[in-house]
């Protein structure tokens, strides 16, 4: 994976944040412009084997990502009918 496309999610979660902020996040639109071409060059059969790592590295970011954000989702409901 590049340094140009880990920053955003790694260094976002690294840094500590409230449960509003992560709830709020949203990776820059550089990241999602390098996801998404590298999801239409998948689709294409032209990734090269580094692209397919720094691919699946994204892909384990956001999911990762989605999993934080479900729990913070949850916790506020909890909390809130508490």
């Amino acid at each position: 994976m590049s340094a140009a496309t880990v920053p955003d999610p790694i260094h976002f979660l690294a840094g500590g944040y409230t449960t509003e902020q992560l709830l709020m996040f949203r990776p820059s639109e550089e990241y999602e412009r390098r996801f998404e071409e590298l999801i239409a060059r998948e689709k294409n059969g032209g990734l090269h084997d580094d692209e397919a790592d720094e691919l699946n590295g994204m892909m384990e970011t956001y999911h990762v990502m989605a999993l934080a954000q479900s729990q913070a989702r949850l916790a506020q409901i909890q909390k809130s009918a508490a």
